[in-house]
């Protein structure tokens, strides 16, 4: 299995935090069906930290 390493920036203020949750959208959740939409493969994002609602990101890493 390949993994890659990506560095993403987001606005937090619409989502829940980082990590999946069932009271609203987390930027976990949307990075995951954004890569599904893209290439019909189902991958779970693992960040390199979490952050809390409504945190904003400038340089998190993920894999």
């Amino acid at each position: 299995m390949q993994r890659y390493k990506i560095k993403i920036e987001y606005d937090g203020t619409p989502f829940v935090g980082w990590q999946f949750q069932k009271n609203g959208p987390s930027i976990q959740e949307v990075l995951q069906k954004a890569i599904f939409n893209f290439s019909k493969e189902k991958v779970v994002i693992t960040g390199a930290g979490r952050t809390d609602s409504g945190v904003h990101a400038l340089a998190q890493v993920a894999h």
